[in-house]
C-alpha cells in the first residue's frame, strides 16, 4: 500500500489537470485564475511523486507512463485550453492550432525524455513541459496587459523551446532530506490556501520565477553560441595568418 503512494500522487497530479481544463471552462472568467491556480498544485505534486517513488523504492515503467500520460494532461492540454479561453479565441485558426501545437510540443518533449539513456546529466534538454505548463497557465492570466497576439507567440516560443536542444537545469536531481518530506503537504495547502485568497494576484506572482526559467536556457544557447562563434572566428583568423606567413 506505501508504495502506491507515487502512483497516487501521479493521479492527483492527473485529477487537478482535468479539473484546470473544467474550470477553464465554466461561464464565469474567473474561474480562469482557479484554472491556473490547479496547474500550480499540479506541479508540487509532478514534483513530489518522482522523490517518494525513489525513496519508497517504488520506481517502476508503469509509473514513468502514468507520469508521462498525467503531465500531457496537466501541462499540456489543460494550460493551452486556459491560454486559449483567456487571450487566444478572438485570433480564429491560428489560435486553434497554437492550442493544439502546445501539448503536441509537449507530448513530443516526453517521449524524447523517456527513451534517453545519458544517466543522471544534471540538465534537460529542452524546456520541461512541467515548466511550459506552468508558465503559459499562468502568463494567460495577463491578458489584460498583452495583446493576444503577443500571447500566441509566447505560447509557440515555449512550444518550440519543449522540443529544443536547449539545456536547462534539473531540480529534481537536488536531494532533499527524508526528514523535510512531511512538510511537503503542508507546502501544498498553503499554495492552495494563497490561491483561493488571491485568486488573480498569486498565480500572476508564480508565473514570475518560471518565466525567468524559460528565459535563463535561452539566454545561456545565445552566449554559448555566441562564444563558439568567436572562437571559430579566431581559428579562421589563426588560420589565415598562419597561411599568409607561409606563402611570404
Amino acid at each position: 500500500m506505501i508504495k502506491a503512494i507515487p502512483n497516487m500522487l501521479t493521479i492527483g497530479n492527473l485529477f487537478v489537470g482535468i479539473l484546470a481544463i473544467l474550470l477553464a471552462f465554466q461561464d464565469d472568467f474567473s474561474y480562469v485564475d482557479y484554472a491556473a491556480i490547479t496547474v500550480i498544485i499540479g506541479m508540487l505534486l509532478d514534483g513530489l511523486d518522482g522523490r517518494m517513488a525513489r525513496i519508497l523504492n517504488a520506481q517502476s515503467e508503469f509509473g514513468k507512463e502514468l507520469d508521462s500520460l498525467s503531465d500531457v494532461i496537466t501541462f499540456g492540454v489543460a494550460p493551452a485550453i486556459i491560454m486559449y479561453v483567456a487571450g487566444l479565441q478572438e485570433l480564429g485558426v491560428a489560435g486553434i492550432l497554437a492550442t493544439a501545437i502546445f501539448p503536441a510540443c509537449g507530448a513530443l518533449r516526453l517521449a524524447r525524455f523517456n527513451i534517453q539513456t545519458g544517466g543522471n546529466t544534471g540538465y534537460f534538454v529542452g524546456l520541461p513541459i512541467t515548466a511550459a505548463g506552468g508558465v503559459l497557465a499562468t502568463l494567460a492570466l495577463y491578458h489584460n496587459q498583452f495583446s493576444s497576439t503577443y500571447l500566441l507567440v509566447f505560447m509557440l516560443l515555449l512550444s518550440y523551446l519543449m522540443v529544443s536542444k536547449v539545456k536547462y537545469p534539473n531540480f529534481k536531481k537536488v536531494g532533499l532530506p527524508k526528514s523535510t518530506y512531511w512538510v511537503v503537504p503542508l507546502l501544498i495547502a498553503v499554495v492552495a490556501i494563497l490561491g483561493f485568497m488571491f485568486p488573480t494576484q498569486f498565480p500572476k506572482i508564480v508565473c514570475i520565477p518560471l518565466a525567468l526559467y524559460a528565459l535563463y536556457g535561452v539566454r545561456k544557447s545565445f552566449f554559448h553560441l555566441r562564444r563558439r562563434s568567436r572562437k571559430q572566428q579566431l581559428e579562421e583568423e589563426e588560420k589565415v595568418y598562419h597561411d599568409s606567413s607561409f606563402h611570404g
